[in-house]
């Protein structure tokens, strides 16, 4: 149990010191991470990964999905979760969160440690091992069994640290003498130098002999990732200093190397130089090399006739050795004269032949792109083309310019070449010449011509552009002008239906408004038409060859002035159709105003006639005899009022006759009358024919006018849309009035069914007043008993034996109580009250004297 708490402590210190980097941290490890954001926020810090997005909400399904999220992500990294499920996370499990801790910390934490290929556990082990190996008394052989306390410290002493400790400044030892001290000194310099959190107490590792061995690995692993992180930092830093000490000495280097000459380099070209005059002297031209080997035959032919004691050589009188050495002398100098001569001539003649051949190039280049120019210069393409065509030829022409003026260094060079020819004296002078004046002659016509369809191309442009604005403007206002003509001749075209004289009036007013823009309509078009007349104008004075189709619109004149005529043909016709539906519209109007005097007459006649009838039917006052009496001379005075029906029959054809469909001096139609009117019909039959059969229930069934009457106000009374009949709930609120025992139970509902079957047998859903007259008087003929009053007494005492004088004047009429209180005798039974009064044989007596 205690090593459970030392888990549960070290496992939340290592979570808060990742989780610290996010900004939080938990209290309470198997709390904190039940709604999964905070494990979620874990697992993201410890892997550089980004999850899936986590559910806000703050129900347990909510917690349930971000566990899974995480679980599936630790599943995502090849973890195999044991019997670890979201539930027992969200539910506050100890043992599954605590596992599922120690299983992160397994992948992110332990599992990437490996010295020499061992697994984690025995990596760590190995690591912590190797790093102790050189210190006494040290010897960690697991990570749970103590023997005595170990403590993390400086090769140098604490407190005389740098401004950062190494990795490899660090060492595990043990001392037997102190081992608290020990591990608090480890816990402290962690904490303080490696940012490693205290994650165990060092009493509780020294007062127990097997420290949990998960809690010891999960704290030894943050020793390695930072002893691990600081190496892997050092070693990078390393090799950064080393990368950038290699690029200063490069960047030292180059510019030495760019500007530094080699020392040898003008010695060895002094070297060729040398090399290369010697080569000059030991080859001489070949008169020189003659000279010299005649010099040098001569001289061993004198050594050997001295040799031979023959006599020297001796030249004819007058002449010397010295004077044939100069008359060599001047041979030399004249054969280098005739040599510099031939050599200059040759020179000459090679440079007239090249300057020859390039004025033939050139001469040939400039004709081969001058042909066709003059013939292309000289067309009248431009008389027949559209703007958009001008401007194209303009860009075309001013291209031409542009490679014209080009070619101008060309004729120049000619030219000149040319001149050279002249002053060299070359032997085609004459040709060279007259080839160059025609290319002269050629160029200086190809400007003239150049200029001359500039001027002309200028020209017609502005042309085109003065009749396109033209054309412009003739359809921006021959279009707009154009649909109002074409809707001027729908308007007055478009058969009209008017049903009023107000209607036929506002059609004549718009029609003479229409007739009142007809002159500037006119203007309009007038206007329209000297845009068309003043483009031709231009065309024909300037010879435009043109397809005189405007670009930007379909309307021409002749469609103008046809559909112009059209309309001043159509308003003459329009002014005949109005005056005759006027009149047509005046004869309508004093039909509606006749059929209206006499139909606001009937109607209401119709509507009291109907009321005074509804009156009588449910006047309560003389006897039926009085209500059939009434009702027949009623039906009398509503038959001789026929006439007037049949009067206004005949005005409603002639309305049908003119196609009147509405009548604004009226709210009633002719439908409306006869409906009416066999409405009052039917019910003053019906009523008589109520009354009559009521009369034949009264006397058949011995119902006394007094009651006919209550049972006709009580009708009445819930007939509350005076229809003549009773729904469902109307009916069922009459009975109980009357005193039925229908209550809102099972019992009372079924009773109610029982009666509405017998006065709706059709099932239609209303009572009508016969049918209550009938079920009452069965009713008021059957309970006309002994026994049914003395049940109505019992209801009345809540089912005592007997009655209070209270009670009967709480649900008696006053005069009625006070008779029943006179009369009834005293009740005598065991159960009676003072003042109890017996109403059994109040109402045995009261049966026996209605019954006589």
């Amino acid at each position: 149990k205690q090593n459970k708490k030392r888990q549960r402590r070290t496992f939340t210190a290592w979570c808060n010191s990742h989780l610290r980097k996010a900004g939080t941290q938990i209290e309470n490890i198997e709390e904190d991470f039940r709604d999964g954001l905070k494990l979620m926020l874990l697992l993201e810090v410890i892997s550089g990964e980004r999850l899936a997005k986590p559910e806000r909400g703050k129900m347990k399904v909510h917690k349930i999905s971000n566990v899974n999220k995480a679980l599936d992500f630790i599943a995502s990294k090849g973890v195999k979760l044991v019997s670890i499920g979201a539930e027992e996370i969200v539910d506050g499990n100890a043992k599954m969160t605590l596992g599922m801790i120690w299983t992160i910390i397994l992948r992110f934490a332990i599992q990437d440690i490996s010295v020499e290929e061992t697994s984690a556990k025995e990596g760590l082990l190995l690591w912590c091992q190797r790093k102790t190996a050189p210190y006494k008394n040290v010897n960690i052989q697991n990570f749970h069994i103590r023997k005595t306390g170990g403590a993390v410290v400086s090769r140098r002493r604490l407190g005389e640290g740098g401004p950062k400790l190494h990795a490899s400044n660090f060492i595990f030892f043990c001392r037997q003498d102190d081992p608290m001290t020990n591990l608090n000194t480890a816990f402290d310099v962690a904490e303080k130098y490696l940012d490693i959190p205290k994650m165990l107490d060092a009493e509780d590792i020294i007062s127990t002999l097997r420290p949990d061995e998960k809690a010891v690995m999960t704290y030894v692993s943050c020793y390695y990732h930072a002893f691990s992180g600081k190496q892997k930092a050092e070693t990078a830093a390393n090799r950064i200093c080393k990368v950038l000490a290699l690029l200063e000495w490069i960047r030292r280097t180059i510019p030495w190397l760019e500007n530094r000459v080699p020392e040898n380099t003008m010695q060895a070209m002094q070297q060729k130089l040398e090399d290369f005059r010697d080569y000059r002297r030991l080859h001489k031209p070949p008169k020189v090399q003659e000279k010299c080997q005649l010099e040098i035959n001569f001289n061993t032919l004198q050594t050997k006739l001295r040799l031979s004691n023959r006599p020297a050589f001796m030249p004819s009188e007058g002449q010397m050795v010295s004077d044939i050495n100069n008359a060599w002398g001047n041979l030399e100098g004249a054969e280098k004269g005739y040599e510099e001569w031939l050599l200059n001539e040759i020179r000459r003649l090679e440079r007239l032949d090249h300057l020859a051949e390039k004025f033939r190039q050139k001469a040939a280049i400039h004709e081969g792109w001058t042909e066709g120019k003059e013939e292309m210069l000289q067309r009248k393409d431009y008389e027949t083309a559209s703007l958009s065509e001008i401007k194209a030829l303009l860009k075309k022409h001013e291209a031409f310019e542009s490679d014209l003026a080009a070619h101008q260094d060309r004729v120049e060079q000619i030219v000149a070449i040319a001149q050279e020819l002249n002053e060299l004296d070359y032997y085609d002078s004459p040709n060279v010449n007259s080839r160059s004046q025609r290319i002269c002659d050629q160029w200086d016509s190809l400007g003239a011509l150049t200029k001359q369809r500039s001027e002309a191309l200028q020209r017609t442009e502005k042309l085109l552009e003065t009749i396109d604005q033209l054309y412009l403007e003739f359809a921006k206002r021959a279009a707009p002008f154009n649909n109002w003509m074409e809707g001027a001749m729908e308007d007055l075209q478009d058969s009209f239906i008017v049903h009023t004289i107000e209607e036929i009036q506002g059609l004549s007013t718009a029609h003479e408004q229409f007739k009142a823009t007809l002159p500037e309509a006119d203007k309009e078009r007038q206007a329209i038409l000297g845009i068309h007349n003043e483009i031709a104008k231009i065309m024909q004075t300037y010879h435009v060859n043109m397809s005189g189709i405007n670009p930007y619109t379909t309307i021409n004149p002749q469609e103008i002035n046809a559909k112009w005529d059209k309309v001043r043909q159509l308003v003459p016709q329009r002014d005949q159709a109005l005056i005759e539906e006027h009149a047509r519209q005046q004869n309508n109007e004093r039909l509606r105003r006749q059929f209206a005097s006499q139909a606001n007459v009937i109607g209401p006649w119709i509507q009291t006639k109907m009321e005074e009838i509804g009156y009588i039917s449910m006047e309560l006052h003389g006897t039926l005899e009085d209500q059939l009496a009434h009702l027949r001379q009623y039906e009398k005075s509503i038959v001789n009022y026929m006439p007037k029906i049949e009067q206004l029959e005949g005005d409603h054809q002639l309305i049908q006759a003119a196609l009147i469909f509405d009548n604004k001096h009226t709210n009633y139609t002719m439908e409306h009358i006869r409906v009416g009117w066999e409405q009052l019909l039917t019910t003053i039959a019906r009523t008589i024919n109520e009354i009559e059969n009521q009369i034949l229930t009264r006397d058949a069934k011995g119902i006394s006018q007094e009651q006919l009457n209550e049972f006709r106000a009580s009708f009445n009374h819930f007939d509350r849309d005076h229809t003549g009949t009773m729904g469902p709930e109307e009916f069922k609120a009459c009975l109980i009035s009357l005193g039925f025992d229908i209550a809102n139970d099972a019992q009372g509902e079924s009773e109610f069914a029982r009666i509405m079957s017998i006065v709706d047998p059709n099932r239609m859903g209303v009572v009508t007043f016969q049918a209550f007259i009938d079920f009452m008087s069965r009713e008021t003929a059957d309970t006309d008993t002994a026994d049914q009053v003395m049940a109505s007494f019992k209801v009345l005492a809540g089912d005592k034996n007997y009655i209070l004088a209270d009670e009967l004047r709480r649900e008696l009429p006053p005069d009625q109580a006070e008779y029943c209180i006179a009369r009834m005798a005293p009740y005598t039974g065991p159960d009676g009250v003072p003042g109890a009064l017996d109403y059994m044989s109040f109402s045995t007596a009261l049966y026996g004297e209605s019954d006589l």
